[in-house]
């Protein structure tokens, strides 16, 4: 009978743990509430961890990715899959085997904050493998430099040396690369080196060979509004929470982690900031830039007054490589045809709906792919032992998309 009492109390204080009331229409919301539940666990572990000085919070948990995660490179019957480098940047590639006639080729840059993942997951090898299979293409998952040890523009750096090499002559000879089917891509914060690359890139006219295509999943691009319409509807939505995006800002940038309740209220971003240009404003009202549907009753947060000096303290809030949003429309005119991928629970959907416009109002062809029933990170849920429905139909709208236009 105490047994069963003990399993009965257990069961509902796992069961008091996991759950999280979600809003209506998010997929399998049970799914991502285990999910929420793991996250959260060795978030506080790794909080606890960085408190009483055994560690950065940071290698706790890159530490449990790689235990858990990380895989080595193993070839199959259709891909030779190998760890190699790119302008002195570890990168794994997953080369199709067979004829050798030209192929498709795609950079590819994953998420995780600019301080966690790696290209080795399990879940990055396996959407490169399905990439390069499903679209007979070459396939490099990059494995730039990660926050702490690295903060920008590092990470930046990273992905252009290795973006600079893939497009170089013989790496494309090597590998059988068509240099006119080539695509730079990545997801979250993957997704905002993407799109920085391909905003450099679109300007440097002494490349012989560019990208014919971007393709940005769910991606990261401004941290001057953490209240957008998105940010404030998925505060409280996993698996990205609204403080842990700040946090992850503040470590790209090399920043003090105090100023993150600054961040959180809009300060750096208020009337009286000097480091904060009209122009800038304007690249992000989302009262002009979302549509209705986004918008729905949500209002600005636009301090009178804040800490001015904000900006100039932390300079790489406003530099558009590391904030590709901000961008000037005739450098988004240049970039090549693009696709993004939103989500309607994730704090970042409105970054990647206000650059789906203004890369439209630049004249650029844009397809925008928004799942109504979607999380941040779904995509790389698509597999075993997730098996996310809306991660499956993600990821295979993603490669049928680059199947179609590269």
């Amino acid at each position: 009978m105490k047994l069963r009492l003990a399993g009965a109390v257990l069961l509902l204080v796992v069961a008091y743990y996991v759950y999280l009331p979600l809003p209506r229409g998010v997929c399998e919301p049970w799914k991502l509430m285990l999910l929420d539940a793991l996250f959260r666990s060795f978030m506080r572990a790794s909080d606890v961890a960085h408190a009483l000085g055994i560690c950065h919070r940071v290698h706790l948990l890159n530490r449990v990715v790689s235990l858990v995660e990380v895989i080595e490179a193993r070839s199959c019957s259709t891909i030779n899959v190998t760890d190699s480098e790119l302008g002195g940047v570890p990168a794994r590639v997953f080369q199709p085997k067979g004829e050798k006639t030209l192929k498709r080729g795609i950079i590819y840059f994953h998420g995780g904050g600019w301080a966690l993942g790696s290209a080795r997951m399990r879940s990055y090898d396996r959407l490169c493998r399905k990439m390069a299979e499903d679209l007979d293409a070459v396939v490099v998952s990059v494995d730039y430099r990660l926050a702490p040890e690295a903060v920008f523009p590092d990470q930046y750096h990273d992905a252009m040396a290795a973006s600079r090499t893939f497009l170089s002559p013989p790496v494309l000879e090597r590998y059988s690369i068509d240099p006119q089917r080539v695509c730079v891509s990545g997801d979250s914060a993957g997704g905002n080196l993407a799109a920085a690359v391909a905003q450099t890139f679109s300007t440097d006219d002494s490349l012989k060979v560019k990208f014919k295509l971007q393709a940005l999943i769910y991606p990261v691009l401004q941290a001057l509004d953490f209240h957008t319409p998105s940010y404030q509807q998925n505060q409280a939505v996993p698996i990205l929470y609204r403080p842990i995006m700040a946090r992850f800002w503040l470590q790209y940038l090399g920043a003090d982690a105090a100023l993150e309740p600054l961040l959180l209220a809009n300060n750096h971003s208020s009337l009286d900031e000097p480091g904060m240009s009209a122009e800038n404003r304007a690249k992000l009202n989302w009262t002009t830039l979302l549509p209705a549907e986004s918008r729905k009753h949500f209002r600005p947060v636009v301090r009178k007054a804040g800490l001015p000096g904000l900006v100039r303290r932390v300079p790489g809030l406003t530099d558009v490589r590391a904030a590709p949003l901000l961008a000037e429309q005739d450098v988004l005119g240049r970039t090549p045809k693009a696709y993004v991928m939103t989500c309607e629970f994730d704090v970042l959907r409105d970054d990647g709906l206000m650059y789906v416009r203004r890369l439209r109002d630049a004249g650029v062809a844009v397809t925008s792919d928004h799942y109504e029933d979607g999380f941040h990170g779904c995509m790389v849920f698509a597999s075993l032992p997730v098996m996310s429905r809306v991660g499956q139909r993600s990821m295979n709208g993603y490669i049928h998309w680059l199947n179609q236009n590269l």
